[in-house]
């Protein structure tokens, strides 16, 4: 063997092996419960008890195996069109909170803001707030989490 063929030869194992190994740790990094999760549509309240204009922030609970979880949604209504919001900011996973009088959404950790259509106007948030599905059945008002 030519020591040209070797030389190719252990340069394309080595990459081989490298590839292997840096996909072996991604796929356990990542965690796999996220992928499994399923849509799951939550009461959230009356269709007459839903904001003609403006924000309006909602918790609700679920049961998830033997524990009570609390979450919560904003929902926002204007222009003739209702969205539900994850209250989670897109930087690092802080709680916003909506300020009436700026009428933002604001994270009181690294000083993200949004509008109230969820875009981002201002701090180091990557993407815009999370929308969340709505369904109105029968009256009733449901968002759509994964759990």
């Amino acid at each position: 063997m030519k020591r040209r063929d070797f030389l190719k030869r252990a340069i394309k194992v080595f990459f081989s092996i490298l590839a292997v190994s840096i996909l072996s740790v991604l796929a356990y990094i990542y965690p796999s419960n996220i992928k499994k999760r399923k849509l799951h549509y939550m009461y959230l309240m009356d269709e007459d008890d839903l904001p003609r204009k403006g924000v309006r922030k909602i918790e609700f609970e679920y049961k998830l195996e033997d524990r009570t979880i609390t979450n919560r949604v904003f929902v926002v209504a204007g222009n003739d069109v209702l969205t539900a919001f994850s209250p989670v900011c897109t930087h690092l996973g802080c709680l916003v909170n909506w300020d009436n009088n700026k009428k933002e959404f604001l994270c009181p950790c690294h000083g993200g803001k949004y509008n109230m259509n969820g875009e981002v106007i201002a701090g180091p948030p990557p993407k815009p707030l999370t929308r969340l599905p709505l369904e109105i059945k029968d009256g009733k008002v449901y968002v759509g989490i994964k759990i």
